[in-house]
């Protein structure tokens, strides 16, 4: 399948641009509009690998949207600027889901966009911002998650988290514990929010990212890619979508 990209632009609360990285088929559905997934990306910001998963999911047929959280396009491969950014956003947690949902409603609003079928894909912080979004009400279908931080801003909620949840998660991830994500089944199973949560024995946090090896060799983090868990995942997380879109 052909696609195209672009770049879509809103507006944060606090004035800050956001400079999303959008892809899209090429062909337009019979019914003229095609389900849509969101992709919150890891720390780096919108770099190489969240570019590459919209990507592929437009190749899918999905209408794909890299979230540009932290604004005016900024990223890098540095895990300390990353942290900061991250940091930063997580001190504000009321701005940062406030960006999220401008970026939603800017892709609900898109002629291309059944804004009624959208779904996001997150990749460690953004596996929060994924679940975080939900847990807030966001009408959102489905929600997967990848070597995500799943601790909650607020808990949630019977009837407020609709979403059906997809969670990968690597048995050797140092980052995210075992422990925290039986926390998140637990407080998804209290909330009755429909989830699966695998795990793939061997793989670091940042297992779906074919470039964490250059980033934990490069910042001394304890990252690392797994080919099989990655492919196995992508699948899985690809089956989710069309299934719930």
């Amino acid at each position: 399948m052909t696609i195209s990209t672009n770049t879509l632009t809103a507006t944060a609360p606090d004035g800050t641009p956001l400079h999303s990285y959008v892809a899209m088929p090429t062909d337009t559905p019979t019914d003229g509009t095609s389900p849509a997934v969101l992709v919150a990306p890891e720390w780096w910001g919108v770099v190489e690998h969240p570019k590459t998963v919209a990507e592929r999911l437009a190749k899918a047929g999905f209408v794909a949207v890299a979230m540009d959280i932290y604004g005016d396009g900024k990223m890098t491969t540095d895990a300390h600027q990353a942290n900061a950014w991250m940091t930063q956003m997580l001190e504000n947690s009321d701005e940062l889901m406030n960006r999220c949902r401008v970026i939603f409603d800017a892709v609900a609003a898109l002629p291309q966009v059944d804004g009624a079928r959208i779904g996001i894909a997150g990749f460690c912080f953004g596996g929060k911002i994924a679940l975080d979004m939900a847990r807030l009400g966001t009408p959102l279908k489905a929600v997967a998650t990848f070597h995500g931080n799943p601790t909650p801003i607020t808990p949630a909620v019977e009837g407020k988290f609709t979403a059906k949840v997809l969670v990968a998660h690597g048995a050797a991830d140092s980052m995210v514990s075992m422990a925290a994500i039986d926390g998140l089944r637990d407080e998804l199973t209290a909330a009755k929010v429909s989830h699966e949560i695998d795990v793939y024995e061997g793989a670091k946090h940042g297992f779906s990212n074919p470039h964490a090896d250059d980033r934990a060799r490069e910042n001394g983090v304890d990252l690392g890619y797994h080919a099989d868990a990655a492919q196995a995942s992508w699948d899985k997380m690809v089956q989710f979508m069309k299934d719930n879109l």
